[in-house]
């Protein structure tokens, strides 16, 4: 077997361990191996192979792993994704909404919905404000505009 498809065999087996276990270790050191394969390819000896192993792997961890972690770890507190996105926007109301029940429509996306307590009711056509959301439905309110 050449020495290129064995290295393309050890990059592909470390991109899917990195998958795996999403540390960003694996991933440099596919990228270490895909290093070895061009030095193969190029017709370069075993020894260098593995120097362009270690070489590249060693640059990939030391410079572009932190790099790419940072990246990925910097989020302030107050950013939201998900259906946190959606908590404070105003919706138009499609089906009457009460504690039961009910549909809004926030976009061109329709949820079902439910008001905040027993008491409160909100008719079609009626404009709320999206106080939370509970599994797949929005609890919502008086919209105060």
């Amino acid at each position: 077997m050449a020495a290129w498809v064995i290295w393309l065999i050890g990059a592909v087996a470390l991109a899917v361990g990195e998958v795996l276990t999403l540390d960003l270790v694996l991933l440099m050191l596919a990228g270490g191996a895909l290093g070895g394969l061009v030095v193969a390819l190029a017709g370069g000896g075993a020894v260098l192979q593995v120097l362009a192993f270690v070489v590249v792997s060693g640059l990939l961890l030391g410079g572009v792993r932190p790099l790419a972690k940072r990246h990925l770890e910097n989020r302030t507190p107050l950013q939201l994704d998900g259906v946190e996105t959606i908590i404070g926007k105003t919706a138009r109301v499609t089906q009457d909404v009460d504690v039961s029940g009910g549909r809004i429509a926030l976009g061109a996306d329709e949820w079902t919905a439910r008001s905040q307590s027993s008491g409160e009711t909100f008719a079609v056509g009626a404009t709320v404000r999206i106080l939370q959301v509970d599994g797949a439905t929005a609890v919502v309110g008086d919209a105060l505009e």
